[in-house]
């Protein structure tokens, strides 16, 4: 008798439940569509620099094949504290305070699995970019997004933290400048945060990837605040400002207990981040910082046009600070964010993220990407001002 039908399914029920990346769900139907212009994918279009790539090529010239150190070479570790305390105004100690991983997304999962008992709240951002909510289910976690809304630029009200902690709470993660909004925090809202964190004992994880690509005023870590330093899991990485995404490198920051239990795991699953990847990371360091200045120049461009286009079609959008995202809203179409995001990219070839990918508080919204070339923004804002207009 077959009794197969019967049995339970072998998969995990909290990885069961969770659904596939809504970003990539939409972007199964742009492939094989010829002459698409992408707004989508968060990537830079510049091709890493030369040398950055010179590095890799060199290391491996000269026969750097091996694994390193769990913590990555400590000569990137060294690079990267420097960095953190010369633009962050937080000093790590390389030798226990470092760890370097397979990008940012390997630090927010460590992160996450350190702290994470089950049944923990973790409170974060919303919209957000969309692995949040999942790495926090994937850690048998509780997500308690916090809605960030377009009439305060997206940034996050200390007070609606406030409201949203009860004593399951353990943690907040944060990501300013945000993907996907490019919402970002004055010091005074990054205070408040921080104080809230103290006064509730809560570990802050703060994902500040898109740092570098700040526009307009000071971005401020809140590792810097008196009183953070031992409560932060500062995550940082190469793939946004230094257009090294393909190298898939990050690195994560933290007191010595905390990064110790995040190598535990770390040290028995990815082991180490590859050696190539972690050569050039050196020079990006080195060298690359007036690079990253001159690619966040251009991004700055391509925003104020794409800004001002989607406001003089209609449809509403703020100017973000940080990030390579602009958010428009599309609710005057009457359309929801998918249907809008759909038909757009069938009648017009325009690819676009829908807003509910990132988070039902995404509803109403669309996600474009300004990090391709400013010629292809505007054929692309043409187009959708035409679809605008028609209806």
């Amino acid at each position: 008798m077959n009794t197969s039908s019967s049995k339970p399914s072998p998969i995990a029920r909290h990885v069961a439940n969770i659904p596939r990346s809504g970003i990539r769900d939409f972007f199964e139907l742009v492939q094989g569509v010829p002459d698409i212009i992408s707004l989508g994918v968060g990537e830079p279009d510049f091709i890493t620099p030369w040398r950055i790539r010179e590095a890799a090529i060199y290391s491996l010239e000269k026969g750097h094949t091996s694994y390193t150190s769990n913590l990555g070479l400590i000569k990137l570790r060294q690079e990267i504290s420097r960095y953190v305390t010369e633009h962050f105004k937080v000093t790590y100690r390389p030798e226990n305070e470092v760890l370097v991983t397979v990008g940012v997304s390997e630090a927010l999962d460590l992160a996450l699995r350190a702290l994470i008992n089950p049944g923990d709240e973790i409170i974060f951002n919303a919209p957000c970019y969309v692995s949040y909510a999942p790495s926090i289910v994937m850690a048998h976690g509780v997500p308690v997004p916090v809605i960030c809304r377009s009439e305060d630029a997206f940034a996050l009200n200390p007070d609606a933290v406030k409201a949203a902690i009860t004593p399951q709470t353990k943690a907040i993660v944060l990501n300013f400048p945000t993907n996907p909004t490019g919402g970002t925090l004055t010091r005074d809202q990054v205070q408040q945060l921080a104080d809230i964190a103290i006064e509730n004992n809560l570990v802050v994880i703060s994902d500040e990837i898109y740092s570098e690509l700040t526009y307009e005023g000071e971005h401020v870590s809140i590792a810097s605040m008196p009183g953070m330093l031992e409560r932060t899991i500062f995550l940082h990485g190469f793939s946004k400002a230094f257009a090294m995404t393909g190298f898939r490198i990050g690195y994560a920051c933290a007191p010595t207990h905390l990064l110790e239990a995040m190598l535990r795991i770390h040290q028995y699953s990815m082991l180490c981040a590859g050696i190539t990847s972690q050569e050039a990371a050196i020079e990006a360091l080195r060298h690359g910082y007036e690079d990253a200045m001159e690619m966040r120049d251009h991004y700055m461009a391509r925003r104020n046009f794409i800004v001002q286009a989607f406001n003089e079609m209609g449809l509403d959008c703020h100017l973000p600070r940080g990030s390579f995202y602009a958010f428009p809203s599309i609710r005057s179409t009457g359309l929801t964010s998918k249907d809008f995001a759909i038909q757009l990219l069938n009648e017009t070839k325009v690819a676009c993220v829908p807003g509910t990918a990132f988070g039902e508080s995404g509803e109403g919204f669309l996600r474009c990407c300004f990090a391709t070339s400013l010629p292809q923004i505007e054929v692309a804002v043409e187009r959708i001002a035409t679809f605008v207009r028609k209806g």
